[in-house]
């Protein structure tokens, strides 16, 4: 069980609502813990509330709180009601040093199937430095709540049709605002108003440089140059360049292009399993499902310990219909850390399949455990009730 601290003593008889979406765990969980600290965990903010915590994933852009009714609007209004967000709650129960076992931390699937984007997206985000990992396990990336919340203001911007690479250039120039600011998403006021990004200074909006507004669409044009340069003739880019725009093609959906611009700059780089791994993506998003395995082995053979190219592998493998093999990949991920959810999932729901439901039962019971939302542990508990 969760060990309360001390300095959770102040939520004692404290009745406690939540507005809006968590981003750290699910309201079940939240309100388990709340009850360990001796508060209780009310369903809707009423008028006889202590404390209303406000979720990351529904932070109000402009810090307008969108009240269930205009009673409880009133006395938060005079101050009987305390107002804070999702993360000073997590401060405040002293849970930050123990992330993975309240599932505070997610994959790059689990952010992906949050933001409902592919994993090839949010790992394209962390080379691009736009999120980064908090933690690493055998090459598994892991995010907090602060990088949930960054990507989910990048999604925003890409949502409205602004390439990655023009994203980062807004946020380096925002950055250069301050010397002290390291990641201008989590540590400025970012605003994210349609295709433009903003930063909050007192009362106004101010934008990079300290013009009025970012207009993204008098950006550079979307054009991308060809692997040869026209002038000088047949002038190849260096390695470099080449991964550049392999990274742009792939912003651009152009996936046969990226793979023939990073495979052109493997040539000449050092063999490296995060480089075989992102040809694999590549070829996987470009329908070339056999080469992504050629290259997900590749990188494996590299790092044997790389448990999401495993994971990845074995996904691929149950498409191209070579089961058993991947379900020797899953097992040989779980083998290396039993706590990686997506490929105990993924085993679970393979085995079930197969007709092999024994087997699968202690991979469900780890889901369980691992899963990073409601409706992932009521489908691991509905598989095992089955089984039981």
């Amino acid at each position: 069980m969760t060990q309360i601290p001390e300095t959770a003593a102040t939520f004692s008889g404290r009745r406690v609502a939540f507005l809006g979406k968590l981003a750290g765990m699910s309201r079940k969980d939240a309100a388990a813990l709340l009850t360990a600290a001796g508060a209780k965990a009310v369903e809707r903010p009423t008028v006889d509330i202590d404390l209303l915590v406000i979720g990351e994933n529904d932070l109000p852009i402009f810090g307008e709180i969108d009240f269930p009714s205009a009673a409880a609007f009133w006395i938060a209004a005079d101050g009987r009601i305390e107002i804070i967000q999702e993360t000073t709650l997590w401060e405040r129960l002293g849970l930050l040093e123990t992330q993975q076992r309240i599932q505070r931390l997610y994959t790059p699937a689990m952010l992906a199937d949050l933001l409902g984007v592919s994993k090839a997206i949010i790992r394209r985000w962390q080379r691009r430095g736009l999120i980064r990992p908090v933690r690493e396990v055998r090459k598994l990336p892991y995010f907090d709540i602060r990088e949930v919340a960054a990507a989910q203001k990048i999604a925003q911007l890409l949502a409205a049709g602004t390439a990655a690479d023009h994203i980062e250039r807004q946020l380096a120039s925002l950055q250069s605002l301050s010397s002290c600011v390291d990641r201008p998403l989590e540590q400025l006021s970012i605003i994210v108003e349609g295709r433009n990004v903003l930063l909050r200074q007192g009362e106004g909006l101010i934008e990079p440089g300290g013009q009025m507004r970012i207009d993204f669409e008098k950006l550079e044009p979307d054009w991308l140059p060809e692997l040869v340069e026209s002038s000088p003739p047949k002038t190849r880019r260096s390695p470099a360049a080449l991964v550049d725009l392999a990274a742009e093609y792939e912003d651009a959906g152009r996936f046969d292009a990226a793979v023939e611009a990073l495979e052109a700059a493997a040539a000449d780089l050092e063999e490296s399993s995060e480089l075989y791994f992102q040809l694999a993506e590549l070829y996987y998003r470009s329908g070339k499902a056999e080469l992504a395995i050629e290259r997900y082995a590749a990188a494996i053979d590299l790092e044997p310990d790389f448990v999401e190219a495993r994971s990845n592998l074995a996904c691929t493998l149950v498409e191209l219909g070579k089961l058993d093999e991947a379900v020797a990949q899953f097992q040989a991920a779980i083998a290396i850390y039993p706590d990686y959810f997506d490929a105990q999932y993924h085993l679970a729901r393979l085995l079930d399949q197969m007709g092999r439901g024994d087997e699968a039962l202690p991979h469900w019971e780890a889901c369980r455990f691992l899963a990073p939302d409601d409706a992932l542990q009521d489908e691991a508990a509905e598989r095992l009730a089955v089984r039981r």
